[in-house]
């Protein structure tokens, strides 16, 4: 219906400058009456504009905004399980020295007896391990006109992006502690795929099943109490050898917290695994804590249990330059934007005694 009035309204005005043009009478009033009410329908425009342009305003500024940023779902453990020793600088390489103990001649102990003149003789051989160091870095890049909109909106993208980094720095460090800096590869091994650590398959419960949702609590600990042994026995009965740190994957863990010992009643299998492992006789604190890297880790991808002791003495990974800025340079590639990089270095992970671990598949 508007759109018929414009037309009229036009159709008006173009009569108008006929009837003007041939001199005929009251052209110019009815030019007149025409241009008057088409300028009242504009202002008629400009109000309905401005009423909803006050909605949209009035919509915005009824909405509730949450301030948070709600950051991506994720975990990293490296550590809670691996101790590490920062600092030492830029390097190639690391190194640990070792020594052996040896006894020459046949009276190895030097036990004297009346007529006995064998005096063993104490030897040492030194030996030196060298560990390869990786270089880690980043580069955080904020463009000119994102900084300029950032700034209407209230939030850092520095902060935002700084966040960022930090956690590509932590899920690194994660892989490089559990599988080493390159997955599947076996040259620098990480904490649960060492192939100097024994691997063994743990024994079969009466169910005719070596899976721990399958076996009774007592069987469940038969397999804790066998690799604490085991890692005990190859430390020449060393206790401090005996491992005292489990990871196991999150089901299995689940598993042992949720399902009850029915002898004791209240006392979940995990709490029954704490208080009654060998360690216990031994002055051992036994901790178990879950693992998603220990899932399908184990030989023909069954799960993993990993045995060790958490002890610098034992193992532990370098961080020889923790994470930190190195640098922030302008750049007009792109648009132009503001480049820092990030950077640190990282060891491998360390075993300096491989008896205090072990592995035990098929849990």
């Amino acid at each position: 219906m508007l759109q018929n009035f414009e037309k009229y309204l036009d159709g008006a005005l173009s009569r108008g400058e006929r009837y003007a043009a041939a001199g005929l009478p009251d052209a110019r009033r009815l030019m007149d009456s025409a241009m008057a009410l088409k300028s009242g329908r504009l202002r008629l425009q400009a109000n309905d504009a401005a009423i909803a342009g006050g909605m949209a305003f009035l919509e915005a500024e009824l909405e509730k905004r949450d301030p948070k940023v709600h950051e991506p779902l994720t975990s990293v453990t490296w550590m809670r399980d691996m101790p590490i020793k920062s600092g030492g600088g830029w390097v190639e390489f690391t190194s640990n020295f070792f020594v052996d103990y040896q006894m020459s001649g046949p009276n190895m102990y030097g036990m004297q007896a009346g007529q006995s003149t064998n005096i063993p003789i104490v030897q040492a051989n030194m030996t030196k391990d060298i560990y390869r160091v990786f270089n880690w870095e980043n580069i955080l890049r904020v463009t000119f006109i994102d900084m300029q909109k950032s700034q209407g909106i209230g939030r850092s993208l520095d902060d935002l992006y700084d966040k960022g980094v930090k956690l590509n720095w932590n899920k690194a460090l994660d892989q490089q502690v559990y599988l080493g800096p390159i997955p599947g590869s076996t040259t620098y091994p990480g904490l649960i795929n060492n192939p100097n650590v024994t691997a063994s398959l743990v024994a079969t419960g009466a169910a005719g099943s070596t899976n721990w949702n399958k076996k009774t609590p007592a069987e469940i600990l038969y397999d804790v109490n066998t690799v604490m042994v085991a890692t005990w026995a190859a430390s020449q009965y060393d206790v401090s050898g005996m491992a005292r740190n489990i990871l196991i994957p999150a089901a299995q863990y689940a598993y042992i917290c949720s399902q009850l010992v029915s002898t004791a009643g209240s006392v979940s299998i995990l709490t029954y695994l704490l208080e009654n492992n060998i360690g216990k006789t031994q002055g051992v604190d036994l901790k178990i804590f879950p693992s998603r890297w220990c899932a399908a880790a184990g030989q023909s991808s069954t799960d993993r249990m990993v045995a060790y002791v958490a002890d610098q003495d034992k193992v532990y990974m370098d961080v020889t330059v923790p994470i930190q800025r190195v640098m922030t340079v302008p750049t007009v590639n792109g648009g132009g934007a503001y480049e820092t990089l990030y950077a640190g270095q990282v060891g491998v992970v360390k075993f300096m005694f491989y008896q205090p671990a072990a592995y035990a598949d098929g849990i």
